[in-house]
């Protein structure tokens, strides 16, 4: 059977307005990026005329900058795992629980996304500050003869990023395990498997799309936040996406911000793929 020649086009016509879309907003702005990371550092100018690598250069032979995508992938890995530690709980509860509670656990796990997350970095500044709600109330208990060092360092951001991003680790995998026949633990109750091993060998392989969607969702989000670690860091704890902003706005150096983005881009991208991989050989195993 032969296909008109206007039917074959019908389904690019279906996707041309989200390609449109894709590449005007996405595509064209890392386009826009990358050319920009080759541009000669401009004088009093965003950038100067004819290309270079130097950018690069300047990334590779300076360690400060090397060691800040270090630390900023060191803080992605640890709030990544600590929302799925406790993430992974919440979600199953969400998903097996009662009912009658479970409207009360959707309003719990999504109220925090209705407020502003610059709303909630500076709350959390006033939990962990020195003279802050936590460190008052130790020291007025006597638990405490000083304050404890809660903000300005790796320890106040990842508290913070794992408040805001924990929400999208619980969705991902409360939907993963809706999507689990129950009768399939059932079954294996039935014949002689404990609810650690029916958990084990049924539950958790069967979530583990949802683990990978929402561990990759919180990872890319934590690597790219700029907010909480400028407001709980400051000056003393710099990540990744603090001092290309500080390089395209405060220093005016487009091209070699640009550089500094996309090698954040560049690296945060093959520890999702590796990632990607090793769970899907998981899952299909």
């Amino acid at each position: 059977m032969i296909v008109p020649p206007r039917k074959r086009f019908e389904p690019l016509l279906l996707i041309a307005p989200a390609a449109i879309l894709l590449g005007v907003f996405l595509v064209l702005p890392y386009l826009n990026i990358v050319v920009m990371s080759f541009r000669m550092p401009g004088q009093g100018t965003p950038y100067g005329p004819g290309f270079t690598l130097g950018n690069y250069g300047k990334f590779f032979s300076d360690f400060f900058y090397v060691q800040q995508v270090i630390n900023t992938l060191w803080i992605g890995f640890l709030t990544t795992f600590i929302c799925l530690v406790l993430g992974y709980p919440v979600a199953l509860q969400l998903a097996r629980g009662a009912s009658a509670f479970r409207a009360l656990g959707y309003a719990l796990v999504l109220s925090p996304l209705l407020v502003g997350i610059v709303i909630r970095s500076y709350g959390w500044t006033i939990l962990l500050g020195n003279n802050g709600i936590i460190n008052r109330t130790l020291t007025g208990w006597g638990l405490i003869d000083g304050p404890l060092p809660l903000m300005y360092n790796a320890l106040g951001i990842i508290i913070a990023l794992v408040h805001v991003f924990l929400p999208f680790m619980i969705l991902p995998i409360m939907s993963a395990i809706q999507g689990i026949d129950p009768s399939l633990e059932a079954a294996a109750r039935s014949l002689g498997a404990s609810k650690v091993t029916s958990f084990r060998r049924i539950t958790l392989p069967l979530s583990l799309p949802g683990i990978q969607a929402g561990c990759i969702l919180v990872f890319v989000l934590s690597l790219s936040a700029y907010v909480t670690p400028s407001l709980i860091g400051g000056l003393r704890v710099k990540t990744m996406a603090v001092t290309v902003v500080d390089a395209l706005i405060d220093t005016f150096q487009w091209p070699f911000g640009s550089a500094l983005a996309l090698m954040l881009s560049v690296t945060g991208a093959i520890f999702v793929v590796i990632f990607g991989r090793l769970t899907v050989m998981k899952w299909k195993a």
